[in-house]
């Protein structure tokens, strides 16, 4: 640590002589410089350094970084605020300042600096501040509201609750109705906590309802439960939920015996028998169309899934009368244009479905492509790349907030130029974005420009959309394994959209978004060294692994890119337990009818993107049957 601090020292001396006109590269290395002292709490250097650094694009930064370590520096922090309100930096600074407030139980400030929050934790201190500063009405209050909920509250809000048991508030019959919120929402922990409160035959309740939730399979002799009848109905109707996502069949049977008899309530009746009917359908069964026809369609998630359980069946007749039930709107969709023009062709109706072919044919989506399929035309990209003058680009790019982006992505701080990025671009109008799109663009910001142009929903810049980054690394990979470098261009843009760094909210890591225990496994089949998870950040690496796995889920499915590309995204699990049981399907019809949104929109994408690449990259086109053979049962 003494030689750490020596090194700073000196490399201070070096820099204090440097005057405002430092070049780029030396106020990037001050700028390192004034983190570390940060971190070593040396204030008066930091401060030192940081008046060197006032033209800088991170001197806003950089005083945010110190001012969450010196949070009780009322008047520095009150300048920042009214300094730099436009910087993204303001709202984070506020919510940990309220943080240290209540830490410190500087009540009356807490209050003098509160905006309203979502955040559970603030809610709670809020009503604390508010007890402790004399107004105990509002803060009774709002403890009620925090109080009867669903859901558990953090820690902080204990001592309010402790409050509100005094006032005689929270009496047997407020236990027994929050027990009944937390039932419904699913909080089994808060459930059996509150069910300790109850008492007599509430609590008698409450022990049999619990039971139920965890075997649902009791369901079935609900006429000879121990409690008495006016419990029943709502107790069966959840009981019955639960053993759907356990046993869809028994759950069938069973609601089919008792229905008419246990008079559940209408909500329930009419929930039940939706879940039942989606559940039917995303297993594909026989008797879904039939279920889902006869419940009241007013949603579109119903009317949709009528279709697709018509669809796996394939009873074209029933696929017409269910797309025909589509409101308006639905129906003009490329989705239900393209059923509907498959409708009329197997029902012998060509010209009906030869003219909707053409109005799809020219879209670049999957839909599109799989009309000009049906017409035996080629797809069409209808490329328009972005025109924008000179001064426009140069403009965006003397703003301090572009070059705050820059900065950071020198430094490789993707979370930091990315809130930047986005706080600027919140700021711009739609021809000022798509400038922005393009200036990212040309720094090869890849992931920032595609989602950046799609904020003003401008699709037609192919080389901004459908980048060729990593060509070279892209094309070896697909070589080893055997695979059109299309598709793995196509699993890039759908994964990642380019960002070599991208993590998602599971822990997929890098441009193919592999997760770190698969990761492993690869490595091993490989035979190569498994140096920890953040390697799959590297391009080299994640995109070997990546091309890798999806050659084994190719294998195992029999060369099947559609359901390896479902198997990519949910897992060789899943996708096997989606095969028909008996009847092959057309590939087209498996996808639509695939549960999952996420992996249905998905397969969609990857499909769509790999027919753009394949011309991209100027080969010969494929068509899209080449990737979506017949799916045989499994």
């Amino acid at each position: 640590m003494l030689k750490y601090k020596f090194i700073i020292i000196v490399s201070l001396l070096m820099f204090s002589s440097t005057n405002w006109g430092m070049t780029l590269a030396q106020q990037r290395e001050s700028f390192l410089h004034a983190e570390k002292l940060i971190a070593l709490k040396q204030d008066g250097k930091f401060k030192e350094t940081l008046s060197q650094l006032q033209n800088y694009p991170l001197f806003p930064y950089l005083k945010y970084s110190w001012l969450i370590q010196n949070l009780g520096s009322d008047k520095e922090i009150s300048q920042f605020l009214e300094n730099y309100a436009q910087t993204p930096y303001v709202k984070l600074l506020k919510q940990k300042r309220l943080f240290y407030l209540a830490r410190n139980k500087r009540w009356k400030q807490f209050l003098n600096n509160f905006s309203k929050s979502r955040n559970r934790k603030l809610q709670c201190y809020y009503h604390w501040a508010q007890y402790k500063t004399g107004q105990t009405k509002k803060a009774i209050n709002g403890a009620k509201k925090l109080w009867m909920t669903g859901s558990s509250q953090p820690k902080a809000c204990d001592k309010l609750f402790v409050e509100l048991k005094k006032t005689g508030y929270l009496t047997p019959k407020k236990f027994w109705q929050r027990f009944r919120l937390a039932m419904k929402s699913g909080n089994y922990g808060l459930a059996r906590y509150l069910k300790k409160s109850l008492s007599g035959e509430k609590q008698k309740v409450a022990a049999f309802w619990l039971k139920v939730i965890r075997n649902p399979k009791l369901v079935e002799g609900v006429k000879k439960w121990p409690i008495k009848k006016r419990y029943r109905a709502s107790i069966f109707a959840h009981g019955i939920r639960r053993l759907i996502s356990k046993d869809h069949a028994l759950a069938l049977n069973i609601w089919d015996k008792y229905k008419s008899n246990v008079k559940v309530s209408k909500a329930d009746r009419q929930y039940i028998e939706k879940r039942l009917a989606l559940t039917l359908a995303f297993r594909k069964k026989q008797i879904a169309y039939s279920r889902l026809s006869k419940i009241n369609n007013n949603e579109e998630k119903i009317r949709a899934w009528t279709v697709r359980s018509a669809l796996a069946i394939q009873d074209w007749q029933s696929v017409n009368k269910a797309l025909s039930m589509l409101k308006p709107a639905e129906k003009s969709q490329e989705r239900w244009k393209y059923w509907q023009a498959r409708t009329f062709n197997q029902l012998g109706e060509k010209s009906k479905a030869d003219h909707l072919y053409k109005e799809l044919k020219n879209n670049r989506s999957y839909y599109g492509f799989l009309a000009a399929q049906n017409l035996q035309q080629q797809p069409q990209l209808q490329d328009h790349p972005i025109s924008l003058e000179t001064r426009q680009l140069l403009q965006l790019k003397e703003s301090v907030g572009f070059k705050a982006v820059r900065e950071f992505r020198f430094f490789g701080r993707d979370i930091e130029a990315k809130r930047e990025w986005w706080h600027l671009v919140k700021k711009l109008d739609k021809k000022q974005i798509l400038a922005a799109a393009k200036v990212a663009e040309q720094h090869d910001w890849h992931n920032l420009a595609i989602f950046t142009v799609a904020k003003v929903k401008h699709w037609d810049d192919m080389n901004l959309r459908f980048p060729l980054v990593y060509s070279k690394l892209v094309s070896q990979n697909a070589k080893t394994q055997g695979i059109d470098p299309a598709i793995i261009f196509g699993l890039i843009r759908r994964e990642s959209a380019f960002d070599k760094n991208a993590l998602s909210p599971v822990g997929a890591r890098g441009l193919m978004q592999i997760m770190p225990r698969t990761g492993r496994q690869i490595a091993r089949d490989l035979k190569e060294k498994w140096s920890g998870k953040n390697i799959l950040f590297h391009e080299q690496t994640n995109l070997k692994y990546g091309a890798f796995y999806y050659k084994q889920l190719l294998d195992r499915f029999k060369g099947h890119f559609a359901l390896a590309a479902a198997a990519y995204n949910a897992g060789p699990h899943r996708v096997k337990r989606w095969l028909p049981s008996d009847t092959t399907l057309p590939a087209d019809i498996w996808i639509e009818t695939i549960p999952f949104k996420e992996t249905r929109e998905y397969v969609a994408a990857v499909l769509a993107y790999a027919t753009i690449y394949k011309q991209r990259l100027g080969g010969k086109s494929f068509k899209m049957k080449h990737l979506m053979l017949d799916v045989n049962p499994g």
